[in-house]
């Protein structure tokens, strides 16, 4: 999504580095090869001994914007005071940095960088161009963080490339006060969300608040839709293109998404995320589906303090709620990198309990993944958020991090802004463009 939309708070109100849906990057990681290399990036590993003995490393960040980037100084610099190493961060814009990730690792990379985990941890994996990290994931123990972090650190290879620092949930949001009102009570099952945005219809209330403006927003009600009703393991080979598209779990899924059509704001095609937001702060609306982020656009803490949320509910009982929604930033090492003992070392202290909260102190806005961080300064709405990651099975990155970035935003945001304006979805045309754009990585 275009920058001027990047959330500055999931649950406390701060800018933060919020996934970016580009639009304007048409050729996403598949043409990213023919982009021109990051500049910069020419912080060297000291020469004075082996790789395996070296004491320095560097950092290719994409936290550009002024809370993250602070953030993952204050790690780093925690880090070199606990160690005695020495860091050299080169930090690029956001956009470009995710453009030109491609290039960057085929070139002269940093030995770590930041990046996500998921298909877009996976496809570097895949092409050999970074390093394994089980040793690290040996020294920061696998019992510290949930399963469904662990596995979306994991590649197809069943090694670790990925360091995890922190997420954030997507969600069914709602005002307390007005669900205590009406007697609404948290629907566990689809049909009973179904029953209870019946209600609130009849109620003189928006069921679902919706904006979907700028594409992407409704990328999270398709994956909830596709998990409960498939199971994880087709979501995520669907976005990696491992399944068809042109198949009838996919066509279920939107023969389901159209029972809520109803239900969901009609005008959403003309809405951002934020008025979407303000729908559920006035009490218009009775439910909003969306990550923690939406937690940003209550400023008023009594808004803030009677807001509270619920898992997107079943579908198939063989798949419960087991999958959660929740993005995750972090970290990986170059090919290159992979050798360096400063490297490896810094990556363990970035996924450690000091490093999170030193990251946490400079930037709240987030959930830590270390099961270790200290969590006791949270709200009781970020403890809640906290929780439901850590007892996740599975976690998605959400479809424009799990899929290839230009198969996410050239086919699948018109697509689903097309399903919402008529109802209707071209799986035979979507499966066809996903073909020609996976062939061509």
């Amino acid at each position: 999504m275009p920058r001027s939309d990047v959330p500055h708070n999931p649950l406390s109100g701060l800018p933060v580095s919020r996934r970016t849906v580009l639009r304007t990057a048409s050729a996403g990681v598949a043409t990213a090869w023919a982009v021109p290399l990051l500049a910069a990036c020419t912080g060297t590993t000291a020469k004075a001994g082996s790789a395996a003995t070296s004491t320095t490393t560097t950092l290719g960040s994409s936290a550009s914007d002024a809370v993250p980037k602070a953030a993952i100084a204050a790690m780093v610099s925690a880090f070199e005071g606990s160690s005695g190493d020495k860091v050299t961060i080169n930090t690029k814009s956001h956009n470009d940095f995710q453009n030109q990730i491609s290039s960057y690792l085929q070139g002269s990379p940093d030995d770590t960088f930041t990046w996500f985990a998921g298909y877009r941890m996976r496809y570097y994996a895949a092409k050999g161009l970074v390093a394994p990290l089980d040793d690290v994931w040996e020294k920061l123990g696998t019992g510290n963080f949930g399963a469904g972090i662990v596995n979306a650190s994991t590649a197809d290879d069943g090694k670790k490339y990925f360091i995890p620092n922190y997420n954030y949930p997507w969600a069914i949001f709602y005002r307390k006060s007005v669900w205590n009102a009406h007697g609404y009570t948290v629907p566990t099952t689809f049909d009973q969300l179904r029953s209870l945005c019946a209600q609130m219809k009849k109620d003189g209330l928006i069921p679902i608040s919706f904006g979907d403006k700028d594409g992407w927003p409704a990328m999270g009600t398709f994956d909830y839709l596709n998990m409960r009703l498939n199971g994880y393991q087709f979501h995520v080979d669907l976005m990696a293109h491992k399944e068809n598209w042109n198949q009838a779990k996919v066509t279920t899924v939107f023969d389901t998404w159209k029972s809520l059509l109803p239900y969901q704001d009609g005008g959403a095609l003309g809405l951002t995320w934020q008025e979407s937001a303000q729908k559920l702060a006035t009490k218009k609306a009775g439910m909003y589906l969306l990550g923690s982020f939406v937690t940003q656009q209550f400023t008023d803490p009594a808004v803030l303090a009677d807001v509270d949320f619920f898992q997107f509910p079943t579908l198939d009982e063989s798949y419960g709620q087991d999958a959660l929604e929740a993005p995750i930033d972090g970290f990986m090492a170059s090919k290159k990198g992979g050798d360096n003992k400063a490297a490896k070392d810094l990556l363990a202290y970035l996924g450690s309990p000091a490093g999170q909260n030193t990251y946490a102190a400079k930037d709240p806005s987030n959930v830590a993944t270390n099961k270790g961080a200290d969590f006791s300064k949270l709200t009781p709405l970020q403890q809640k958020a906290q929780q439901t990651i850590a007892n996740a099975k599975y976690i998605s990155q959400f479809l424009d991090r799990d899929a290839l970035p230009a198969f996410a935003n050239n086919v699948m945001i018109p697509a689903l802004q097309s399903f919402l304006k008529d109802g209707s979805f071209n799986a035979g045309s979507v499966e066809s463009q996903a073909k020609a754009l996976y062939a061509a990585q």
